[in-house]
């Protein structure tokens, strides 16, 4: 009987890259029998090949791509049949150390402002460990490194109040992307979100994963607001995504709203194949405000 190694064995980079390449296989429904290139996925996800052949190697073990000495990587398994691998990646813990200081913050734990000193001596870790963890937290846009000594955390989304402002804030930016001069629809993405978009409706919000449905909504609204064509537009809802994640990520989803979630992308990719960028930019304000509603004031 074969017996898989666990997720943990692989690095937070290559967890992340083998968890894009299981997505991606199951929202096109891809079969047994197709090719899993190294390049196309390096591309697709935004990395180097090398994560991506530890995550293929560790697909292999699981039984559902199988090696071809000559010609690379090919399913074995058909995209529905991807579930508890999926689920096994989804349920493995992110980097400990970046857990440990999420939770630090959200608890109040952790203060606004502190040293890297005191950050090593409360997780007993090495200064090494601690920077690289510290510049990935700084990527995501949570914490800043301070002039002179030390890091200063920003806000997170973790109160009713925080909620309000990010769906306020997204409400007055995302539209507007929308409506920008340069907004430019990419006709293959659209279709693409409309493929995963529509298998979230037909039942996918009963056999996604909580992390793939969070993802699928987190695509739909950063692809938008790439077509926006405004870098600053794009790259505010990306740290809005990632802040999200941060309380998100890893707790369970109620999922029939995702379904009307899902139904509400639709009709805005309608308006935007319709070439209607009006009724779409108000379909998207009244999908955030309804979102608002439903997180922030769930009994209203």
């Amino acid at each position: 009987m074969r017996v898989s190694p666990p997720a943990s064995e692989l690095t937070p980079l290559q967890q992340r890259v083998a968890r894009e390449i299981v997505s991606l296989v199951r929202r096109e429904s891809r079969k047994a029998g197709d090719h899993l290139r190294e390049v196309e996925l390096a591309e697709r996800i935004g990395t180097s090949r090398s994560p991506v052949q530890v995550a293929l190697r560790h697909l292999a073990a699981h039984g559902v791509v199988q090696q071809d000495v000559n010609r690379g990587y090919f399913m074995v398994r058909d995209a529905k049949d991807w579930g508890p691998v999926s689920a096994d990646l989804d349920s493995t813990p992110d980097d400990p150390l970046y857990l440990a200081i999420v939770e630090a913050r959200r608890t109040g734990a952790l203060p606004q402002e502190v040293s890297e000193a005191e950050l090593m001596r409360r997780f007993g870790v090495v200064r090494g460990t601690l920077r690289k963890v510290l510049a990935r937290i700084s990527e995501e846009g949570w914490v800043e490194q301070n002039v002179g000594q030390g890091w200063t955390f920003m806000a997170m989304i973790d109160t009713p109040d925080a909620y309000e402002e990010s769906y306020l804030f997204r409400q007055a930016i995302e539209p507007t992307g929308m409506m920008s001069p340069s907004f430019r629809i990419d006709p293959p993405g659209l279709a693409e979100l409309r493929r995963e978009q529509q298998r979230i409706v037909d039942g996918g919000y009963r056999t996604m994963t909580a992390i793939e449905l969070f993802e699928a909504n987190s695509r739909f609204h950063e692809t938008l607001a790439h077509w926006s064509g405004n870098r600053f537009i794009e790259q505010a809802v990306r740290r809005v995504n990632q802040q999200r994640r941060l309380v998100e990520y890893h707790q369970a989803s109620q999922r029939k709203p995702r379904q009307t979630q899902a139904q509400e992308h639709l009709q805005i990719l309608d308006a935007l194949a319709a070439h209607d960028v009006l009724q779409a930019a108000s379909l998207m304000r009244a999908h955030l405000e309804g979102a608002r509603r439903a997180k922030v004031h769930p009994k209203s």
